[in-house]
């Protein structure tokens, strides 16, 4: 199975450890998304615009870490999403977005630039 992460899970961010066992295969931009920090990692949101991210296979027992990590609390839901490495996972935000800062180029690693 495959999974798209577009925040803290990417390469060299703070969570990446969690895809420690997972096979990148490479960047995906997805459309239809607007992202929003969170603080110390966003939240894509349906709307206008693009999240950027990596594709990566995983294994059920890393998708089960992810889901307790990100799905606890209702945080986030899982969706599947189509991507040019076959169909894959990403984890869209459930809450409201009302005052949180947009992250403008669809881009966590750009974060700052916003």
């Amino acid at each position: 199975m495959r999974i798209f992460v577009y925040g803290s899970l990417r390469r060299k961010q703070g969570n990446s450890h969690w895809m420690t066992n997972a096979l990148l295969l490479g960047e995906h931009c997805e459309q239809g998304y607007r992202l929003y920090s969170l603080g110390h990692y966003p939240g894509a949101v349906p709307g206008e615009g693009a999240v950027n991210g990596e594709v990566y296979r995983i294994d059920a027992s890393t998708l089960a870490e992810l889901d307790a990590l990100r799905t606890k609390g209702g945080e986030y839901q899982r969706k599947l999403i189509r991507t040019p490495y076959g169909s894959a996972w990403m984890y869209v935000y459930q809450r409201p977005v009302d005052g949180l800062t947009p992250i403008d180029s669809g881009d966590w690693l750009d974060r700052e630039e916003s």
